[in-house]
């Protein structure tokens, strides 16, 4: 008789918590028919060499997972690096160190940010902001033009002006200051995302996914403000929306 315990409980819940997160990943970066086939790959296997014990074909199976190991990592290299990524800079459970590393934001730091969005907005310029969190924008602000000043309104706006050489490539605010402009971000290439929204849009999710950031997108066609943050888009925000939004990912302080 097959004894369950609570132990065995926790495992099965464990184990499929797991699979859940790392399906979500891979449908993320366009993967989960792969992911699916690894699945059913790895249950022909179980059954096969632990079930059936099938000697031979066992064998060849075995060779195979021995082999396929590496080959997975080679395969998933970008999801597996994104995975980890994700884990090491949790909200919940890192907060506290991110907070004290980096000193609280004021009200005064995204105050211009909100200002020259919502500006932009009525206006219908075009722009992304990419605001750092806890993982380092280092290698993007690399493929800029470095800038390094006080954040200010009428900067990111004459930055976004329609004539300014650098209004179509991605800002970087690191640290309370903006320090590059012109940059190049990775584009996702998800099925699932809305034709409507435009290279900017799919820039902004591309780095979300990447880093623990959060982009702030002014569609040029509708002048609609959106943000992605965690690989998700939150469309159609209202200046107090991103100002919500800035808030509660920086623990701004009055």
């Amino acid at each position: 008789m097959i004894e369950i315990g609570i132990k065995d409980i926790i495992d099965v819940v464990l184990v499929a918590l797991l699979l859940f997160y790392v399906y979500k990943l891979m449908r993320e970066s366009s993967s989960a028919n792969i992911f699916a086939g690894v699945l059913i790959f790895i249950l022909v296997w179980i059954f096969v060499s632990k079930v059936f014990e099938m000697r031979l074909l066992g064998g060849i199976l075995d060779t195979l997972i021995n082999v396929g190991s590496l080959a997975l990592i080679i395969l998933f290299q970008e999801e597996i690096r994104h995975f980890f990524s994700t884990i090491g800079t949790q909200r919940a459970t890192f907060r506290w160190l991110h907070r004290n590393r980096r000193g609280a934001a004021r009200r005064d730091d995204i105050m211009p940010i909100v200002m020259a969005c919502t500006s932009m907005a009525k206006q219908k310029v075009g722009a992304l902001i990419v605001v750092e969190r806890a993982v380092s924008l280092s290698d993007t602000v690399r493929t800029g033009e470095v800038i390094d000043a006080h954040i200010s309104q009428r900067l990111i706006e004459n930055i976004f002006f329609k004539n300014s050489p650098l209004h179509d490539g991605a800002m970087v605010i690191s640290k309370k200051r903006i320090k590059a402009a012109g940059c190049i971000l990775p584009v996702a290439h998800d099925n699932n995302i809305p034709k409507a929204l435009g290279l900017r849009h799919r820039a902004a999710l591309g780095i979300s996914q990447k880093c623990d950031c959060l982009a702030i997108i002014v569609s040029e066609e509708t002048g609609g403000i959106s943000v992605a943050q965690y690989g998700e888009f939150t469309l159609k925000l209202s200046g107090e929306q991103l100002e919500s939004k800035l808030s509660t990912a920086f623990g701004v302080e009055e």
